[in-house]
């Protein structure tokens, strides 16, 4: 049987059972070998930092830019990914824009050497060109992703299947972490160590692309009912006050978390003198964090609501950020009690984040509103990170100590993130959608848990489980 077959209508229920089950070993373990790729395409991690603050030493501005570019293409791909689902299915639309993506990093092998470092403007734009392409492959390919997997997983086994598939693609996501780091900070982040990590990874990347193309899936969709009409879903959503706060939280918060966000790594490479290794470290300690606190979190937004358990973990999340304004060399020590901190309380913003979603949005205008909502977030959070650098750049020209720089700028976050939460309490929350997944309502989270230093979100599927 071919495995773009989409439901042949010829197979008896074992057969289905058998190859249901054969998609979902196959899922999973396509999913554990594209991480490594997946995870360095995020707009801060330990490949593309290393790469910028250490190979290259790129100027402020271009790496607040670079770190734009996957946030430039969640947006633009609100214009191409549902047209190109019209026009073929979502997994080969998904299969195809995974091999461009694998295709444009392995270009970046033979870009490399040409780069030139001794002119960074030069090399700058080299790089932020390159980031670009491959943003917008895998920004289509990860929605095609999404819309595929959840339209022939069945909802009754979809919390234990994704449960588990989170938790090996996390171990997944830590064991290239912590490789990659070792591996450039072996070789003192020279050419050849970046090469070999992109070698490695696109390796992989092979088998996940001919694994998914192999998943026998069969669709489980049923006929939409037809959405109202744009204007009239404009209507619905001049009524839904509560989303439009929400949407209105969300822009703050992504202007927060970018502006100055990127250049959390490269204070740590640049000022606090981390290898690669110890970053990778770092990642490991907030997902640890993250896995032990996220059943609890779980608990707390079910029995006292989202809003409330949002902005608790939001203020004991961010008042840890604070101490970034006081990290020097001597004391650099206290990012690893932090980090563990951040993974523990952050999980039950992210989490309360896709549940609140799934209560405040119109079902009768759906679509647009989660268009919008991905459109406004990812425009902001693309601008606050060229904003950030273009003021950490002139900051640090006009000011000799560099260190008291990033003290100040670091005050920006938790001030304005905090300052946020203002809005969020101000949702009513009682509104209910009756529909079950998110198609992408989660993009911009997993581009933010590079900027936030929980890459191990960066390919997580957020489902409720079915109540019985």
């Amino acid at each position: 049987m071919p495995a773009s077959d989409p439901n042949p209508l010829h197979l008896t229920p074992a057969q289905r059972k058998d190859d249901l089950l054969r998609s979902m070993r196959l899922c999973t373990s396509e999913g554990i070998v594209a991480m490594p790729i997946v995870t360095m395409s995020l707009p801060v991690n330990v490949f593309i930092t290393a790469l910028v603050a250490k190979a290259y030493i790129l100027p402020k501005p271009m790496i607040g830019l670079m770190s734009a570019m996957p946030f430039i293409g969640n947006f633009l791909q609100i214009f191409v990914a549902p047209a190109l689902m019209r026009w073929r299915p979502p997994k080969t639309v998904s299969v195809l824009f995974a091999t461009l993506h694998m295709l444009s990093w392995l270009s970046l092998v033979f870009l490399l050497p040409f780069v030139p470092k001794t002119d960074p403007v030069a090399g700058g734009w080299w790089l932020i060109a390159w980031f670009f392409v491959t943003s917008m492959f895998i920004a289509v390919a990860g929605v095609a992703w999404n819309s595929w997997v959840q339209d022939w997983v069945p909802a009754r086994v979809r919390g234990k299947f994704f449960g588990r598939r989170n938790r090996l693609l996390q171990l997944s996501t830590l064991a290239f972490l912590l490789t990659a780091g070792w591996v450039l900070s072996r070789w003192c982040y020279a050419v050849p160590a970046f090469q070999a990590v992109v070698i490695g990874a696109v390796l992989l990347r092979c088998f996940s692309l001919r694994w998914s193309w192999k998943m026998p899936t069969h669709s489980r969709h049923r006929a939409a009912p037809v959405a109202p009409s744009f204007l009239g879903q404009l209507r619905v959503l001049r009524h839904a006050p509560s989303f439009l706060l929400f949407v209105a939280f969300g822009a703050v918060w992504s202007f927060a978390a970018n502006c100055f966000g990127p250049f959390y790594h490269v204070f740590m490479f640049e000022q606090l003198d981390f290898t690669a290794f110890d970053v990778g470290l770092l990642a490991t300690l907030s997902a640890f964090g993250g896995a032990l606190s996220l059943p609890a979190w779980g608990r707390l937004l079910d029995r006292y609501g989202n809003k409330s358990v949002m902005t608790l973990s939001l203020v004991l999340w961010q008042s840890q950020s604070i101490l970034w304004c006081f990290l020097r060399p001597d004391n650099r020590g206290l990012l690893y009690p932090m980090w563990i901190w951040g993974g523990m309380m952050s999980a039950g913003f992210v989490l309360g984040q896709f549940t609140m979603v799934l209560k405040l949005i119109p079902p009768e205008a759906k679509h647009l509103a989660l268009g919008m909502n991905l459109a406004l977030t990812s425009l902001v959070a693309a601008i606050a990170p060229i904003l950030g650098g273009q003021i950490l750049q002139w900051a640090l020209a006009h000011w000799p100590n560099a260190l008291s720089v990033y003290h100040v700028c670091f005050i920006l976050q938790p001030a304005l993130a905090v300052s946020g939460a203002l809005l969020l309490v101000r949702v009513h929350e009682s509104h209910a959608s009756d529909f079950t997944s998110v198609v992408g309502a989660m993009r911009n989270i997993r581009t933010l848990s590079g900027v936030l230093g929980l890459d191990f979100l960066v390919n997580y599927i957020f489902y409720r489980p079915q109540k019985r």
